[in-house]
């Protein structure tokens, strides 16, 4: 393989691992089944509770991993995705 900036074989294909964290939320049949009359029931008669438990409970998050190979050259420094 050859760097495109320098034109050197000096180069080292490697595996990389990103770990990023996206927030789940709720689904469409969620919000057809449950979620239009609930939410404003929440808020009109446990105000004080709903604001609390949105305070204070954790957020649900769901870890997306992606793998992808890289190449480095050597000679020069420039990384590209292969």
């Amino acid at each position: 393989m050859k760097c495109p900036k320098c034109g050197s074989e000096n180069v080292t294909v490697q595996m990389v691992t990103e770990t990023n964290l996206k927030r789940e939320k709720h689904g469409i049949f969620w919000w057809l089944c449950v979620g239009w009359w609930w939410l404003p029931i929440k808020w009109l008669f446990f105000t004080l509770p709903a604001l609390l438990v949105k305070l204070f409970a954790p957020k649900k998050y769901k870890t997306v991993t992606k793998t992808k190979s890289v190449a480095v050259c050597q000679s020069c420094g420039k990384h590209w995705e292969v």
